[in-house]
């Protein structure tokens, strides 16, 4: 299991990419329009970090972690049948691959394909 890309929505994203940046020795980008206006950060090991607001007025801060997969549509088939309520089925980001969001156990997760 591999995270590829962890999602922060937070209400002061500048706040929280400060506090990364001075903790981690990192530097986040401007907002990418394809990520919802996340700031993100790459790390060593090739995941992504994205901080971003809320894209809607219901929804809330959370940190979800989206789980690198080889087959977006065979994994969120799978994870549908064990009780999860797809949130987002799969959709593509031009040059950035596939992802969904799930819903399950009360918490949110992602899923994406490169």
């Amino acid at each position: 299991m591999k995270v590829h890309y962890l999602e922060i929505i937070s209400h002061d994203v500048d706040a929280v990419c400060k506090s990364y940046e001075i903790a981690n020795s990192v530097s986040f980008n401007e907002p990418d329009e394809f990520l919802g206006g996340a700031r993100t950060c790459a790390l060593a090991d090739g995941s992504i970090v994205g901080v971003r607001g809320p894209l809607r007025d219901t929804e809330e801060p959370v940190v979800r972690p989206y789980w690198l997969v080889d087959d977006i549509e065979k994994a969120v088939a799978k994870v549908e049948a064990e009780g999860a309520q797809i949130a987002v089925p799969p959709i593509e980001i031009p040059g950035k691959g596939k992802f969904a969001i799930y819903i399950l156990g009360s918490n949110d997760h992602g899923l994406w394909q490169l």
